[in-house]
Parts: structure tokens; sequence; C-alpha cells
């Protein structure tokens, strides 16, 4: 799971039964992020009602955390961590820095 649920505040954002049904759908989805799971089965799981499960459902689409087309939800991926520079300069890459190392090394 990404620490950026929590470092940049987005489970914040969501209420309860929201939080609720992103736990299940992280921990029920394929390695593509997916989960079939039908809306009575999440419904009955996280006893939720059906009106819960779609505030709890609109709330994670609205912040960017789900993507959902009955009967498929899917896990939305965050954006790439921004890359830190290092001082005077562009981010190296780790093979960049080896072979620098390596070339400097007698």
């Amino acid at each position: 799971m990404d620490h950026r649920l929590v470092r940049e505040g987005r489970i914040d954002a969501c209420s309860h039964p929201a939080a609720a049904l992103y736990l299940f759908l992280v921990t029920v989805a394929d390695a593509r992020g997916l989960s079939y799971y039908s809306d009575k089965s999440i419904e009955n799981r996280l006893h939720m009602d059906h009106d819960m499960l779609l505030q709890a459902r609109q709330q994670l689409i609205r912040n960017d955390l789900i993507a959902f087309k009955s009967p498929i939800y899917q896990l939305l991926p965050f954006d790439p961590p921004q890359q830190e520079s290092r001082p005077g300069g562009d981010p190296q890459s780790l093979g960049r820095i080896f072979k620098t190392i390596m070339e400097s090394t007698p």
C-alpha cells in the first residue's frame, strides 16, 4: 500500500465507510488493481446498506482513489512520487552513480 495515502492526507478526505471500502478493495484486488466483488457481497462483508456503499464509492471516485464501471472496481495508481534533485543538478539514476564511482576509483 502506498504510504502517500496517509502522508498526503488522501485518507483524511474519506469517511469511515469510504476508508473501509478502500481497504477492502486493496485487500481483494488482483495484480492489476481490479475487483469483481458485487455490491451485494461488499455490503454484506462491510455491513453497509446500499446507500452507504454508493456514497463511499462516490467519495473514493471523487478523490481519484478508484474507478468503477459496474461490476468492476479498479484501484487507481497514485501519481509517481516527485524525484528529489541533488544539489546543483538533476536527479541521477543509480546506474549512473555507480558508473561514476567505478570510474573514479583507482
